[in-house]
């Protein structure tokens, strides 16, 4: 499936037709994660909740990693 990217105010966008967006479960004001591969990009949608819950969890094992590796052996 080709799109085009175009003109958007002072940004440029690629417009996503309505047979994807259905398909995908996507609408207006979603956010999409955009992921740079040697072959070009992928999006997805976006998990802001699943982030912040990983980022709060790496913060609390790298603060309590100590305690961690003894309950670990």
């Amino acid at each position: 499936m080709n799109v085009t990217l175009r003109k958007i105010g002072n940004s440029e966008g690629v417009i996503l037709p309505k047979e994807v967006l259905d398909r995908h479960n996507l609408q207006a004001g979603d956010k999409l994660e955009l992921i740079d591969t040697k072959e070009g990009f992928t999006l997805k949608p976006s998990d802001e909740v699943f982030e912040r819950q990983m980022k709060a969890a790496l913060e609390v094992m790298d603060k309590y990693k100590v305690a961690l590796q003894k309950l670990a052996e």
